[in-house]
């Protein structure tokens, strides 16, 4: 199952691109992510005492949608809307359902994380999740209303492979890829990186089908191929498009045939031979500021003094 430690590798990926600069691998982003989230914040004792709001519960610990606890690094993740769910493929959608988070490793002293951050990169190395899976990465810009947890998503590129790709190389290549090579959008630049939102889909459970409406909305994705007209088309869903744009069944198949490149009368879709395979996965969401938070934690001191210095500048922005 993807995790937000496989979106946080994808924000590395494409921010190390875009900056000229050398990224982190996926054991080093997994490793110093479940660090930063199973540590406890620890308050600056020298910081002003009026910087902190009293009424702010900072011991309540949120929840991923999996129902595993986790607990942030900074007050400011507790403030902060929670990532929200988006749309996958080629189609828009709003949403404001908080997404998953990785569950935890044991807690580490804050005084050694700046410490293992540079002896991870000796420890891992060159080393890869031994894990091989079809995958999609999805790049959104997220919109808010003044500041409230109601978000506009707009599509920004969405690529993967039905092929199984080793978790660390197939992330790295396809948080590229759909970034910069998505046709049907411009390259997203580095100016762009703030307001991007990035979705990640790890595919399970093929299955071939013979009837094209034997599938559930919100569970399966769909991959159609048929011939027309002497022709091939093919095209995919997935599985959390059908449910977050209202879809039957039908519409759902209509709308993949149409965006493979079929011009058929909608209502005659099904006298098209089509072959179907559906799949699962369930997409997981990290925003931009999240991944930037843990990414001063990782460079600053032991992530106590920049999670202060984050909480500050998450109200200052309120």
């Amino acid at each position: 199952m993807a995790t937000q430690a496989h979106c946080a590798y994808c924000f590395e990926t494409l921010s190390a691109n875009l900056e000229k600069r050398a990224a982190l691998n996926l054991r080093q982003v997994e490793e110093l992510w479940n660090k930063y989230n199973a540590e406890p914040f620890v308050p600056d004792p020298n910081a002003p005492e009026d910087d902190i709001d009293e009424n702010e519960d900072v011991d309540a610990a949120p929840t991923a949608t999996d129902g595993s606890p986790y607990r942030p690094a900074a007050i400011s993740r507790l403030l902060a809307p929670s990532p929200a769910t988006t749309s996958s493929s080629s189609v828009q959608s709003t949403s404001s359902t908080p997404s998953g988070a990785s569950e935890a490793s044991s807690a580490t002293s804050k005084n050694s994380s700046r410490s293992s951050f540079f002896s991870l990169g000796r420890r891992a190395g060159k080393e890869e999740s031994e894990t091989a899976t079809p995958l999609f990465v999805t790049w959104n810009v997220v919109h808010r209303s003044n500041g409230t947890r109601l978000k506009e998503k707009r599509l920004r590129g969405c690529i993967g492979t039905f092929e199984a790709q080793e978790l660390d190389r197939g992330l790295r290549q396809y948080a590229i890829i759909s970034a910069l090579e998505d046709t049907r959008f411009n390259p997203i630049s580095k100016s762009e990186l703030p307001t991007l939102e990035c979705g990640v889909t790890l595919l399970t459970n093929f299955e071939p089908v013979s009837d094209p409406l034997d599938w559930t909305v919100g569970t399966h994705g769909l991959r159609i191929s048929f011939t027309y007209h002497g022709r091939r088309y093919g095209s995919t869903y997935l599985p959390d498009v059908a449910k977050e744009q209202g879809w039957t069944k039908e519409e759902t198949l209509v709308s993949l045939m149409r965006k493979a490149g079929w011009s058929g009368r909608k209502e005659d879709w099904s006298k098209v031979e089509l072959s179907v395979v559906r799949y699962q996965g369930r997409q997981v969401r990290l925003e931009y500021r999240d991944w930037e938070e843990w990414r001063a934690w990782v460079e600053g001191d032991g992530g106590v003094k920049v999670g202060w210095e984050s909480q500050i500048r998450w109200k200052r922005r309120k």
